[in-house]
């Protein structure tokens, strides 16, 4: 029987490259499925993200679902577009709501939950699809949702990864409100191969087909969502959702080999991978051997300066200090790469600008239409606050506050959080138009900045193709400038990088220390030959074209 299966593989997966005129590529099959059935029945990119985004949420319930927040970077086949459909606090929040509830540290900081009802901001991810489709959607938004619906009602067998990470979840989020009733199906963790039906979040979707996605924020599935927070005594109250609406907020950039990479701006961390490129523009990096510890070394370094930065600067822009543009101008960036050290590790602080946790796709189809689109509950299973009725499990975006007071991200009301999820977009200029080249982006909390940077410098300096470059060996800056390798780096670069300093920590989790990338390139200026896509060997993805 399949269930007696070992499903560990300990040997390397090959992926090849998928080529195609229109492709959707997720980190499971299911979605890819979702999205490349939309295109097949007319509907265009967006309209495949948006389909693919709602299955994710089913067959993907760790990292995903229905009170996730949402990003995305749009080329509608003229121009690009940015869009933040990241929640708001309740408004509620502030210092002294967490102090009287929590209490103070020894330092004298707040306290704050990392789970439950305080954790939880606005949803933004169902508000984000409403937004995408009413600018860019073809096909009507019950069609988008179906495929969603299906795999919730019939089930679906729970995939490898999916699996481990559910079952190492369960144990800490099991006395959370609704967590066991929508997860624990079974008093446990589904096993891989095991069924899994979700047909309260199939309620939701039927709901927001029937009566449009506003019902998740002023109708019938809102009143349900303040009810099971009253039960709970949160802050969460119906203005709060009624008055939530994304921003159409653009891109940030910056040029790297002669491309422009396009990132979503703060409140997001997508600026540190720019950052990082910009510091690398100055060090010429192509001189060093692609997998060489000397490659390898001045990108950690590139990457520990930009984390410097943006961990002290970046946050709501109504409350940062600097701007996008100045934490991103070249002379202050060419002044920040003259602090890396060739030979040596370096514990580096913050600079002074001149002043004046996740699923990722993406989707192309035939017309030149290209979506990046990240989603996220934050860290495994998010909140872990499922309500009961219709299935949402919520997000623990509030956790990305800052405590100290003197903190740009301190957390406030009616205030966007720091986050981690970016999708990110390259473009470059033909005969003096903009014209698209690649769309991705790298899921896994602080890793996803570190995955852009690694795997665009791959492909544009070193010109190793998509897939390839989406396979090749990672490693991860962590919070204190420690570092993860991949098991198999090269083990001379490895010992390289110890010797330059680099303090290496065990890795107790590849899924989500490591990232999954999804890309999308554009073979040529002539939209008629297509792209070629690849998808991370790290999750249960699929690049499916046609």
């Amino acid at each position: 029987m399949s269930s007696s299966f070992n499903w560990h593989n300990p040997y390397p997966t090959v992926r090849m490259p998928v080529f195609g005129r229109n492709i959707c590529s997720t980190s499971h099959p299911y979605a890819a499925q979702a999205g490349l059935k939309m295109m097949q029945q007319g509907g265009n990119a967006i309209d495949a993200a948006i389909a693919a985004a709602a299955a994710l949420m089913i067959v993907e319930p760790v990292s995903n679902g229905l009170g996730s927040d949402c990003f995305a970077i749009v080329w509608d086949g003229h121009e690009l577009h940015g869009l933040n459909a990241s929640g708001v606090s309740p408004a509620d929040w502030s210092l002294d709501y967490f102090a009287t509830k929590y209490g103070r540290d020894a330092q004298g900081f707040v306290n704050r939950p990392m789970r439950g009802w305080d954790s939880i901001t606005v949803p933004g991810a169902i508000a984000g699809w409403d937004t995408l489709h009413q600018r860019f959607g073809s096909l009507p938004l019950a069609d988008l949702l179906q495929p969603a619906i299906e795999i919730a009602e019939r089930g679906h067998a729970v995939a490898p990864i999916v699996a481990h990470k559910w079952a190492a979840a369960v144990n800490e989020l099991s006395p959370q409100p609704g967590f066991a009733k929508a997860f624990m199906p079974h008093g446990r963790a589904p096993h891989t191969g095991e069924m899994f039906y979700f047909q309260e979040a199939a309620n939701s979707l039927k709901q927001i087909a029937q009566k449009g996605i506003r019902d998740f924020y002023e109708g019938e599935i809102a009143s349900s969502i303040i009810r099971f927070a009253q039960e709970h005594q949160a802050a969460l109250k119906a203005s709060d959702l009624a008055n939530y609406r994304p921003d159409w907020v653009g891109t940030i950039s910056t040029r790297v080999q002669g491309y422009d990479v396009h990132e979503i701006p703060p409140n997001g961390q997508g600026i540190g991978a720019l950052m990082a490129m910009g510091i690398l523009e100055n060090l010429n990096l192509g001189q060093y051997p692609v997998d060489g510890v000397e490659s390898q070394h001045v990108q950690i370094e590139a990457m520990k300066l930009a984390f410097a930065d943006i961990y002290r600067y970046v946050a709501d822009p109504r409350s940062m200090e600097v701007s996008p543009a100045q934490m991103l101008n070249p002379k202050y960036l060419a002044k920040r790469a003259e602090q890396i050290d060739l030979q040596r590790a370096t514990q580096f602080t913050f600079g002074m600008p001149n002043t004046g946790g996740t699923i990722y796709l993406s989707a192309a189809d035939e017309e030149g239409r290209m979506i990046s689109f990240i989603q996220s509950n934050y860290m495994g299973f998010g909140s872990g606050v499922v309500e009961p009725n219709w299935g949402i499990s919520f997000q623990n975006r509030g956790y990305g506050f800052s405590s100290d007071p003197q903190s740009p991200n301190v957390v406030a009301g009616n205030k966007r959080p720091f986050h981690t999820i970016i999708p990110a977009f390259l473009t470059k200029e033909v005969n003096g138009k903009t014209v698209p080249q690649m769309s991705f982006g790298v899921m896994g909390g602080d890793m996803q900045p570190q995955g852009h940077l690694q795997t665009l410098l791959r492909m544009l300096v070193y010109q190793q193709q998509p897939q390839t470059a989406c396979d090749a060996p990672r490693w991860k800056v962590n919070r204190d400038f420690s570092l993860d390798v991949e098991a198999n780096m090269d083990p001379q670069t490895v010992k390289g990088l110890i010797e330059r300093g680099h303090v290496l920590k065990k890795v107790d989790d590849p899924y989500m220390d490591f990232g999954s990338g999804q890309f999308i390139w554009r073979l040529s200026d002539r939209i008629s030959d297509g792209y070629v896509a690849a998808s991370d060997s790290r999750r249960d993805g699929l690049a499916a074209a046609y």
